[in-house]
Order: structure tokens, then sequence, then C-alpha cells
């Protein structure tokens, strides 16, 4: 192994690209040590420099692409390199997918042990424009300017975005405008954040702000609203406009605030809800479990066949929602709880009763201390949603030795351009 402080690699030298790792970056070897190289595709030669030494890979970029991947194609954006927003621009869309799909196996493998008895086809949506929440950081330089956009690749500095493709169109078109706007308020190196959440009937615009705007703020704040199409809002205040987002396979009309979480896709939610419900397919005698139920985005879709859903979710603020949405669709079959699924020790009367199928939808962290707990409910199919595959393997593992069966399992392209991988896995009772 090549100690850390060993000779820089000439600055011609040349590697192959044999894989893409989980992160994007292309996976090389240089005198036996692992170099992981951002904008490096698999199957390309390229030159690089160095970004990082460490003991037991280096980390590197690109500075020249001697034989290109066939895959390989020019990004869209232009702020592409220097945004860490997005990493796989220059990979074709669908290389991107079949990169994630392998991503997911590899980790149901590697940790799980585990593979799928059928490797579901992709669930796809729009490329671009597909992104209905996000944040934003902001930052005065010093000519007076505010960057409005996300962090750098390499830096803490913001990204000065005037456009941005995976936005919302919404959004996505109007960062310049959102910059001068920041620029020309008093408080202009007082604002270090914007999110912006969009639903089918209208969007907000959230400011963090330190110190209270003057009143002539407020107004160019309010203007700009009122130009655009945006409710304006400060963070913290009471004025939070209700929005709402349609599931018409479902009939169900689901009801979010601005800080609520709800999937960035709409149009990949749409499709996954109509995919999780027709994979549990709930009869009329049926009673289901959602875990991590939320607003009640697969909740009320699985109450419309179910006999019963119960919704646990550990955030009050969500469960007292859920139960709005309930009201509001007219639907009387589904409940919500508030406990805190992290925890192996459940004492609800939901946690003592049976379940024909459950279904899943955690955070990164993963359901391994829930799962504990999934043998006494003896359902007979569990639909897992999940946002990050090397924890959604290691729960595949604890399924798979308490009698579940891996049956299928697939990646949603919930985030088009990105490393992230969404992914929902299907497990049956083994038969003995």
């Amino acid at each position: 192994m090549r100690a850390r402080n060993a000779p820089m690699p000439a600055p011609d030298t040349a590697v192959e690209i044999t894989a893409l790792s989980h992160d994007g970056r292309g996976i090389a070897r240089l005198a036996g040590k692992a170099m992981f190289i951002e904008d490096a595709l698999p199957g390309e030669t390229v030159r690089f420099r160095i970004l990082k030494r460490r003991r037991e890979f280096d980390e590197a970029q690109v500075t020249e692409v001697l034989h290109a991947s066939p895959q390989r194609v020019g990004p869209r954006c232009r702020h592409y390199g220097v945004c860490g927003g997005c990493v796989l621009q220059h990979l074709s869309p669908e290389a991107q997918i079949a990169a994630k799909q392998q991503t997911l196996l590899d980790n149901l493998e590697r940790i799980g042990g585990v593979r799928p008895d059928q490797v579901a086809a992709p669930l796809l949506g729009p490329a671009w424009g597909y992104r209905r929440r996000a944040r934003f950081s902001a930052h005065r330089n010093p000519g007076g300017k505010v960057a409005v956009g996300f962090k750098e690749r390499h830096r803490h500095h913001v990204t000065d975005i005037w456009q941005c493709h995976v936005l919302d169109t919404k959004i996505g078109g109007l960062m310049d405008k959102l910059s001068e706007l920041l620029s020309a308020l008093s408080i202009a190196d007082k604002v270090p954040q914007v999110e912006v959440a969009i639903g089918d009937d209208a969007a907000v615009l959230s400011l963090r702000v330190l110190t209270t705007p003057s009143e002539a703020d407020m107004t160019r704040i309010m203007a700009f609203g009122q130009e655009h199409g945006f409710h304006m809002r400060l963070q913290g205040g009471t004025d939070d406009l209700e929005m709402h987002y349609r599931l018409p396979e479902s009939s169900v009309d689901i009801g979010f605030r601005s800080a609520d979480f709800v999937q960035v896709n709409g149009a990949v939610n749409r499709k996954l809800v109509e995919l999780a419900v027709a994979t549990l397919d709930p009869g009329p005698g049926d009673e289901v479990l959602d875990l991590f139920s939320g607003l009640g985005n697969f909740t009320l879709p699985l109450a419309r066949k179910a006999k019963s859903v119960t919704g646990i979710e550990g955030e009050a603020n969500l469960v007292s929602r859920a139960r709005l949405n309930a009201e509001r669709n007219g639907i009387r079959n589904a409940s919500f709880e508030q406990a805190d699924l992290f925890s192996e020790k459940q004492h609800g009367d939901w946690a003592k009763k049976r379940y024909s199928g459950i279904l899943l939808d955690p955070p990164r962290a993963g359901a391994r201390e829930i799962i504990v707990s999934f043998p006494r409910f003896e359902a007979r199919r569990i639909v897992y949603v999940s946002c990050h595959p090397a924890t959604l393997a290691r729960d595949a593992k604890l399924l798979v030795e308490q009698g579940w069966h891996l049956t299928r399992a697939g990646v949603l392209d919930m985030f088009p351009h990105t490393a992230h991988v969404e992914s929902m896995a299907v497990f049956d009772r083994s038969r003995s």
C-alpha cells in the first residue's frame, strides 16, 4: 500500500475507470491504491488532479477525458461542476438508473446477504423540473450581491445560481430574481436561508431572517410574491399557507405546509403510491399497518381498499395533519397514532394487534428497532420504501432471519442527476 506521503502522481498520469461508486464518482486503482475520481465514468481513461489523500484511498477530479464513455452526455446546467446539488449530469439518464439499480443490488447482497427473486423495473418520472421542495443557502458577497443556491462541491461557499433545471419550473428560472430581491433588502446579510415548497395549488417561499426586516423590506418581499405567484413568509411565523397535492388514482387530496415532509418528486410519488397500494393489495377484510406514516401519503390510499389502516408517526404535528387529511377526504377507517419508532419497546394498543400487511417508509436511519416487533404482527406481506440502500439491506437481513422472503426490489428515480437512491422492496412470508 502506498503511504499517504508517497510522491504525487505526475500531472500527465492516466488511469482507467472500472466502476461507479455509490456517490457517483469513478473508481480507479493506481499503484494498488483505490482512487475515487469526480466526473469520471466506467470505461473511461482520464487524467486527474488529486483533491485529498487518505491512507486507504485518494480523492481526485477529472482534468481531461482521454477516452470517453458512450454514456457520457453534456451537462445541461451552467453551474455543473461547481454546484454540489447534482453529480451525475454527465451520465445519460438511462445509465444513471442502471447504476442506481446496481447500487441497490450490491448493497442487498454485500450488507444483507440477500438477492430479490425479481428485480423490478425502475419507476421513472420527469428528468428535469421535478423538485418541488428545496432549501437554499444565501450569502452576501463583498460586492453586495447575495448569492442564492446550494453549497459548492469543495467549499462552504454558496453557488451563485442563475437557473436550476431540476427545480420545479415555478422557481427554477427565478433564482437570479430571488438574488436581486435579497440583495435589495436592508438586511441582505441577515438572510442565510430560503426554503421553497410547491403544491398542486400554491407555492410558498420562506425566508429565514436573523433580524426583523424593515417595512420597506417587507414591501419588496410581498411584491416579489405577488409578481411571481408565491406566498411569502418569514420562518417561525404563523402565516404558513396550506398547500395540497392530489393522488388521483385513489381520489385522495393531501394537505401540507411548507415545513412538512413530502416527497420531493411529485410525479414519482404518485406512481410510487399507486404501485405500493397495488403491491400490498389489501382486501375489504384486511387490516394494514403503515409505519412512518407522515401526512397519510400511503395510509389514506390504502384505506380506500382495506378494512382499516393504522398509521404510526413520530412527529405530533404530522399526526394531527394526517387526521385532518383523513377527515377532509371522508376516510373513517384510517387512524393515526404518535409513537417513537426508533424504540424497540412499543406499548400502544396498535403494537398488540395482527395485520395482514405492513408498509413502512422510514428515514435514512432505517427501521431496525421497530422490525424487532414484526413477528408478532404476523403480516403476509411487507412493502418497504427506502431512501438509503445500506439501511434497507441491513433491515432486509433482519426480515429474512425472521421468516420473510425478499420477493422483489427495484429503484425509484426520485432524484434524477444525483447519486441518491430510493427504492421499494417486497417481502413475503416464507412458506415452511
